[in-house]
């Protein structure tokens, strides 16, 4: 959860969070090492050491073409490398539909039967005390922590967008279509995200509450539910 004049990203809770995250501070390195070398390269021109003859020269012209070339390679492999698992979903050990409707969500437990519901936002008016504003649910999508879940999103009337940034999780909800990606929750907790793509005036007013809890509790908490 994010806390107040936060502008860094919140906590990773999921390896594919943590691989986001560590590829941002190296794309950040590697953008800052660039901008070095520009502000030095303005110094020399500016101090008369970086000569006419200098610019002309073979091998500077050279080192600006393989350079930029080697700084392209650098960013784009470890990007694919994130793309590729990003899209990979292996033998799930969960699959949960959800499915974006003016102004709410709705989630299907396909493992099982009659384990299906709503979640709409909870008024500010019924906030428990210590609950957050704008981003609390009447329910909440359950999932084991340590476990590959797989998440099929799509939508009824107009495009939505299921993210959960702690867990390194954003997908397009596009009526009649179905897109799908996967997370493991490293640990239990509750982790909050809203619909990331602009759907109405209630746009702002359909949050997604994913609680992780031991398998223990959530086999509980399905045999309860779809009982």
């Amino acid at each position: 959860m994010a806390n107040h004049m936060q502008f860094s990203f919140q906590d990773a809770s999921s390896p594919i969070m943590e691989e986001l995250m560590q590829f941002h501070d190296h794309a950040l390195m590697v953008a800052l090492a660039i901008c070095s070398l520009v502000l030095y390269l303005l110094t020399l021109m500016l101090t008369g050491k970086l000569t006419a003859n200098t610019v002309d020269a073979q091998a500077i012209e050279l080192v600006w073409t393989i350079l930029p070339a080697m700084v392209l390679i650098a960013l784009a492999l470890p990007s694919l490398r994130i793309l590729y698992l990003m899209d990979e979903v292996n033998e799930p050990d969960l699959t949960l539909k959800a499915i974006g409707h003016q102004w709410y969500w709705t989630y299907e437990y396909t493992d099982f039967k009659n384990l299906t519901f709503d979640s709409y936002m909870t008024p500010t008016t019924d906030l428990p005390m210590g609950h957050f504003r704008l981003l609390e649910v009447d329910h909440r999508v359950i999932v084991p922590t340590e476990s590959t879940v797989r998440v099929i999103v799509t939508a009824n009337d107009v495009l939505h967008s299921w993210a959960v940034p702690s867990l390194g999780v954003k997908t397009d909800a596009i009526p009649g279509r179905l897109n799908q990606t996967s997370f493991v929750a490293s640990r239990p907790g509750v982790y909050y995200g809203q619909c990331s793509e602009i759907c109405g005036a209630n746009h702002s007013f359909m949050p997604i509450v994913v609680e992780a809890t031991p398998l223990a509790n959530f086999e509980n908490w399905s045999s309860l539910m779809s009982s």
